[in-house]
């Protein structure tokens, strides 16, 4: 799916699924996130999965034509007003793939906000997030402050993927998806009156 023009009130997030592993969990917690947030009038949104992108793995040099796969994706980050990233950790990280993803993009990110929907084991995906609030940062992006974490993901949803905790994760949710939405106005609105130069 992806977004039509601008909607003065309608803030475009771009859900990024960061997982492209085979056998993956994330397309049940992207969902589930998906589903929460198009529930917002406030929001429309754009999941962009890396598993059916297949972006290269090779970056180009400085001035080189990107490849098509990467002219697909640019306009949909670059029509964004925010993000989520929803990631697993590997290896106390976050998956290469993703890094990738970000590293074929600059401008796209710049004077944005993200948020980031993480799950895994006894960590939840949280030291992903860590590294991923430095990576943002460097690209001139705000990480809002709540997250969503699901610690032992696999046993934390039905058969349906639904939540067996429905009430505590969807709270978390509607905080983090609040935070992005004022961030995702206000820095829309700066945007508008003053270029942001990095």
């Amino acid at each position: 799916m992806v977004m039509s023009e601008r909607v003065d009130n309608v803030i475009k997030l771009a859900v990024i699924v960061g997982s492209t592993r085979k056998g993956r969990f994330a397309p049940v917690v992207a969902n589930w996130f998906a589903e929460q947030a198009g529930q917002r009038e406030d929001l429309a949104v754009d999941v962009l999965d890396l598993a059916d992108v297949g972006l290269p793995d090779v970056l180009n040099g400085f001035g080189e034509e990107p490849a098509d796969e990467v002219k697909v994706v640019s306009p949909r980050l670059a029509g964004a007003d925010a993000f989520v990233v929803v990631t697993p950790e590997y290896n106390h990280s976050f998956p290469a793939p993703l890094k990738n993803a970000i590293d074929w993009h600059y401008t796209e990110w710049q004077a944005k906000p993200v948020g980031f929907v993480s799950y895994g084991g006894v960590g939840g995906g949280l030291r992903a997030v860590e590294q991923l609030r430095q990576v943002f940062a460097e690209l001139h992006a705000v990480t809002v402050r709540d997250t969503v974490s699901f610690h032992g993901a696999w046993s934390r949803f039905d058969d349906d993927g639904e939540p067996l905790d429905p009430e505590g994760v969807n709270g978390a949710a509607k905080t983090m998806i609040d935070q992005l939405v004022w961030w995702g106005a206000a820095l829309r609105e700066a945007r508008d009156k003053r270029p942001y130069g990095a």
